[in-house]
């Protein structure tokens, strides 16, 4: 059962914190289960939403970050100043594509399925937090694995990366129709 006890203490504890805690963090810290962490975060978050508060409990995976509320950037903004948001090309979005989707994923195994060098995306998109090196593929030269980061959940506005929509056997053909058709193009183009 959850406490109210529990409750201000996370409270206060995300909103100190500034960034995500893991349900396993918080639950070694307070010295309760991870199912009590999840439970009174996930009530936390019931309250913001439905008291309409401008603030909010967000979930990604099984970590827990308060944020403000979608609904008051246009006043935060006037106050602390939009920050500079990355720009993603279709380069760099098809590049993270790639790498939601394949992940863990090297650097040459991203280029192969682009048909081009992909070095400068990939390392845009580590610079902007959205990718991350998770490991090195057991194989000659130990190449670095990629993969996606809680910042690119936070982002995209999904929970966890099963939230990634399916691409239909349809959708499929469609896209290796374009890509053949687009190479073809550019053969012919040079």
């Amino acid at each position: 059962m959850v406490t109210d006890e529990l409750k201000k203490e996370l409270e206060g504890i995300y909103f100190a914190l500034g960034r995500s805690l893991s349900a396993e963090t918080a639950a070694k810290a307070l010295g309760v289960s991870e199912k009590e962490i999840i439970e009174a975060s996930e009530e936390l978050s019931k309250e913001y939403e439905n008291e309409d508060r401008g603030i909010r409990l967000v979930r990604y995976e099984d970590s827990f970050q308060m944020c403000t509320a979608r609904d008051i950037y246009p006043s935060l903004i006037k106050i602390a100043k939009q920050p500079k948001k990355a720009v993603l090309t279709n380069a760099l979005l098809e590049t993270l594509s790639i790498v939601a989707y394949r992940q863990p994923v090297t650097k040459s195994a991203i280029a192969k399925i682009r048909g081009v060098n992909s070095d400068h995306s990939v390392n845009k998109l580590v610079e902007y937090e959205l990718i991350e090196e998770v490991g090195r593929m057991d194989a000659p030269g130990r190449p670095i694995l990629f993969g996606t980061t809680e910042e690119f959940l936070r982002v995209f506005g999904i929970e966890s990366l099963s939230s990634l929509p399916l691409l239909s056997d349809e959708q499929i053909a469609e896209f290796k129709k374009e890509a053949t058709e687009e190479a073809e193009k550019e053969t012919i183009d040079i």
